[in-house]
């Protein structure tokens, strides 16, 4: 698989709220956008509701995500929460513009997708690479107003 079109670093947390002023104070990262998406995801425990918090925010070309796990199929995250609400990576992500061609790759390499689904004009899948990174690494689809309302530069072309 490929590292082309990495643009995000994921982390985790117990609190968003205390992380993201944590993060404000010490790096600059700045005008995070909130969300709360319900999803219906495909894990490794089968299908189902997952809920989290999330904030994203851009700094040049990389963007930090921060996730706090709510409820349903989040274990995944919460395998990597610390003990306190500083943030805990958790994952990389890579832009990819044919989802359906780095899904087949996935399954070309036989690695094992811990965490799928979509919400309206984005696909995501998180390949299981911690026996050889240590880390999840997701890849993501999103349409082109989509990746505009995220943020994301126009300049940025994996």
């Amino acid at each position: 698989m490929y590292f082309k079109g990495h643009f995000q670093n994921a982390y985790v947390t117990r609190d968003l709220t205390k992380a993201v002023e944590l993060v404000k104070a010490q790096y600059d990262f700045r005008d995070f956008v909130y969300f709360e998406p319900n999803t219906e995801v495909y894990t490794a425990k089968g299908r189902g509701p997952s809920v989290v918090k999330v904030a994203l925010a851009w700094s040049g070309n990389l963007q930090i995500e921060l996730i706090e796990p709510v409820s349903g199929l989040v274990d995944m995250y919460r395998d990597y929460l610390g003990p306190d609400h500083r943030p805990r990576f958790h994952h990389i992500c890579m832009r990819t513009h044919d989802y359906d061609q780095t899904r087949a790759e996935i399954e070309r390499k036989k690695w094992t997708v811990a965490y799928e689904g979509a919400v309206p004009g984005v696909k995501f899948i998180y390949a299981d690479t911690r026996d050889t990174l240590g880390h999840y690494v997701e890849y993501l689809w999103a349409s082109p107003e989509m990746w505009d309302g995220m943020g994301g530069p126009a300049s940025f072309d994996p």
